[in-house]
């Protein structure tokens, strides 16, 4: 073995391109997917609130409304901090404790949820890779099941992502106010769920 010393290097940082590693991209494809995560922010708290407009609104029967109670900030806790995935599934189950919701298409609603949510972690944890002579590229992402994306995106597939995220956040929230329940944060028109008193 050589006792020399290996050199060391370090990145040349002013040698980088502007915007590096973003730099290969037009800015309208970053635009769109920044959009498109923030919708799918938009999403999470909006189920988060109907998490909230589903367990509020539930009828209970005598001896169950104390546990209720007991059990019930703690699920309002989670809706706020769980990921996507754990979302979808306690909304599902809100719906279906609610003996008032309309349940035809929840199951097709929660299918799609759950698709739309693949298809997030790819957007929001994908590392970008330069697009091709299309402006399509094929984010490097490898999902819990070793999946590895192989699929090229560009522009328009986000910008369609983005506007089918905008049509699930119109269903929850229809979930929620077909029932004649105000949306929660919301000016919708319904019955108000909850009142500050402050």
């Amino acid at each position: 073995m050589n006792d020399e010393k290996p050199a060391q290097y370090q990145v040349n940082q002013h040698g980088l391109p502007d915007k590096f590693p973003t730099h290969g991209h037009e800015s309208a494809f970053w635009e769109s997917l920044g959009r498109a995560v923030a919708t799918f922010g938009f999403l999470e708290e909006v189920l988060g609130k109907a998490i909230f407009a589903f367990t509020a609104t539930r009828a209970y029967e005598e001896e169950e409304i104390e546990q209720a109670y007991a059990e019930w900030l703690p699920k309002l806790e989670r809706a706020l901090i769980d990921p996507l995935g754990n979302l979808i599934d306690t909304y599902g189950r809100a719906v279906r404790d609610n003996p008032n919701a309309a349940k035809e298409n929840l199951d097709e609603l929660l299918s799609d949820l759950r698709k739309a949510s693949q298809i997030r972690n790819i957007l929001c944890h994908g590392s970008w890779r330069l697009p091709d002579t299309d402006g399509a590229s094929v984010p490097f992402f490898v999902n819990r099941q070793k999946l590895i994306v192989d699929t090229a995106m560009d522009r328009q597939f986000i910008v369609q992502v983005q506007k089918h995220t905008v049509n699930l956040i119109c269903a929850v929230i229809n979930s929620v106010t077909q029932m004649g329940w105000q949306f929660p944060g919301s000016a919708s028109p319904g019955r108000t769920i909850w009142e500050s008193t402050a």
